[in-house]
């Protein structure tokens, strides 16, 4: 407990700190689905993702909280690379169990402009590795399809997941949003997402606040059928550098 006490204030320091900086960054519509959007060319960012896991709500004080650290980095306009490590607590009645997740490092690439076709697309590639070495490496890779009509949003994510070994196992899955600028800095929206595999589905609303020199993307997700949890809750705060 005190090591995860520590890391909350460290992370809440650095973000203090960076909120001084420049308002350009890699602001998250959605919490759990990717946009057509790269960081700016030189540009740094942090991003903090909190993700809370309810498999039953009427034992809601059973449940694991992620957390992830990305650092994320702005090659050229359209190219961007990050890094993430990431961290699970779960909660249980006896117990508490707090634990090193692993670290992921992922890219992205747009084609083309915003407009200059029908749909705007983008390619996500990411590297996951676990702590426990003996378990394969994992590859996750995202076709991102997304629209613009003026302040209204629509993205679609195609995510295939596949483990390395020989006779890996691959999961099928999607996350699609809608949203929709209310005032400038603020949207609102709706998520999906799922497993074509697991047979795990979700739905719930998301709202985004970018205050400027840093951004809020708050979302929730209800399980659909038995196989998913019954909630899912997540908050990212990004600030650029």
């Amino acid at each position: 407990m005190l090591k995860r006490r520590v890391f909350f204030i460290i992370t809440f320091a650095c973000v203090s700190i960076m909120a001084r900086c420049p308002a350009y960054a890699d602001v998250r519509s959605y919490v759990w689905t990717y946009e057509y959007q790269t960081m700016p060319k030189g540009m740094w960012e942090v991003e903090n993702y909190v993700t809370t896991k309810v498999p039953n709500m009427q034992k809601s004080n059973i449940n694991t909280i992620e957390e992830w650290v990305e650092l994320e980095y702005g090659i050229t306009d359209n190219w961007d690379v990050s890094m993430y490590q990431m961290y699970k607590f779960k909660n249980k009645k006896a117990e508490n169990d707090a634990k090193y997740d692993g670290f992921k490092v992922r890219t992205r690439y747009r084609f083309g402009k915003a407009g200059q076709f029908f749909v705007d697309p983008l390619i996500y590639l990411e590297y996951i590795r676990e702590p426990d070495f003996s378990k394969p490496n994992i590859i996750e890779a995202k076709l991102v399809l997304a629209k613009d009509i003026g302040d209204l949003n629509i993205s679609y994510n195609q995510i295939l997941k596949r483990n390395l070994e020989r006779e890996g196992k691959t999961n099928n899955g999607y996350a699609a949003g809608l949203s929709y600028r209310i005032i400038p800095r603020f949207k609102l929206g709706m998520e999906a997402k799922g497993g074509f595999n697991e047979r795990k589905n979700y739905l719930g609303p998301t709202l985004s606040w970018n205050a400027g020199k840093f951004w809020v993307s708050l979302g929730s997700a209800f399980g659909l059928n038995r196989r998913s949890d019954d909630l899912q809750v997540r908050m990212i705060v990004g600030v650029p550098f």
